[in-house]
């Protein structure tokens, strides 16, 4: 593309229509020099370094950098300009962010699969039995799969602070970069806690999705491509409300695929947030529904399907009729058509510029109406 500096003359289409393939050949780029750096401390750490980079360029839709470069957009970034290129750098870290969360979420998790492909701790572990290694595999699978989160979570801080960004980008998107960070993680354990104490309260499922999934997935995102292209407080103000309202409709669509899905599209098996245990919006709806009802026989069909390893076949055909017939998966579906709404509205009213704004209601239809 002859007409962006820093880009290859022969990439195959402009930034603005190929967000996802320019993120991954970026991502590409920098996970290859990284490789080298590990090789001078010792040959074997490419191992966990090739795990991730097959971790995420494996596959997932590079939403969160196609937010922040239409955020970007939107407060008049030129996707022709000088700065292009360096924004392509920073918003492709936050895939490295996504790749934490995601390694450890699967841990904590016990997540066979992602992507249709073993898990990195799984994989780790195999790799350990079948080389007749010393100690438990699992634990070894977990030790690794510890490490390889935590090394994308350093790379992003790296990617990103290395981006080349226009004079005071940086110190302006600080505020959205360390607090995405800490509110993935705060939204992580209270997951984490939620399962082990059992809080099934309809409160607890939304704030989960808001500081777990909705901060980091969309909010911030965008408020960090305004915030380096400059944005002022009433286009940051409306991002965050577009973001924080979509992004929670996007995980209560994710926690309807989660039980409905077809695995060949969502790349885990049907039922795994019941058999994890997830205490989503849609299973505090159910049990709420069914204490209302005094249906007891519902309520046990749903807490004996959470959390249970084995739980497949007629169990989980068993629960879906049950959460549809006791009017869980409409009120979910409400929810995501009043938030999506809400997101709707924000941006509306707010002066965000074109093709931007386009752009961004695409998104919204995108992430809220997954197909099954």
């Amino acid at each position: 593309m002859p007409g962006v500096p820093g880009l290859p003359a022969g990439d195959p289409a402009p930034l603005d229509d190929a967000v996802p393939q320019h993120v991954e050949r970026v991502l590409a780029g920098y996970l290859d020099r990284r490789r080298t750096d590990v090789l001078g401390i010792d040959p074997k750490v490419a191992r966990a370094v090739d795990a991730l980079a097959g971790f995420v360029l494996g596959g997932g839709k590079r939403l969160r950098p196609t937010f922040a470069w239409w955020g970007w957009r939107g407060a008049g970034g030129d996707p022709h300009g000088e700065d292009a290129q360096g924004v392509l750098t920073a918003i492709a870290s936050l895939e490295l962010i996504q790749a934490c969360a995601l390694v450890h979420d699967d841990l904590m998790d016990a997540s066979s699969t992602r992507r249709g492909r073993p898990t990195v701790h799984v994989e780790f572990a195999r790799e350990h039995a079948a080389g007749g290694w010393s100690g438990p595999p699992a634990r070894f699978g977990a030790a690794v799969a510890i490490l390889v989160g935590d090394l994308a979570q350093v790379w992003a801080d790296d990617m990103f602070h290395s981006a080349a960004l226009p004079e005071g980008a940086h110190r302006r998107a600080a505020e959205p970069w360390r607090a995405m960070r800490t509110e993935v993680l705060s939204g992580q354990y209270l997951d984490v806690l939620a399962q082990a104490s059992g809080d099934t309260a309809e409160e607890t499922a939304l704030t989960i999705d808001r500081f777990k999934t909705a901060a980091y997935t969309v909010e911030r995102p965008l408020h960090l491509g305004a915030a380096v292209a400059g944005a002022d407080p009433q286009l940051v103000g409306a991002y965050r409300r577009y973001g924080a309202d979509i992004g929670v409709a996007f995980q209560l669509r994710d926690d309807l695929l989660g039980v409905f899905g077809d695995p060949r599209v969502t790349g885990k098996p049907a039922g795994d947030d019941l058999r994890e245990g997830k205490r989503t919006l849609l299973i505090a709806a159910g049990l709420q529904r069914a204490e209302q009802n005094g249906d007891r026989a519902a309520h046990e069909a749903i807490t004996g399907a959470l959390g249970d390893p084995e739980m497949a076949g007629p169990a989980l055909e068993r629960v879906r009729s049950v959460l549809s017939e006791l009017g869980a998966v409409h009120a979910v579906e409400q929810r995501i058509a009043a938030l999506t709404g809400s997101a709707l509205d924000a941006l509306d009213a707010a002066p965000v510029a074109e093709p931007g704004r386009a752009r961004l209601f695409e998104l919204a239809e995108r992430a809220t109406r997954r197909a099954w």
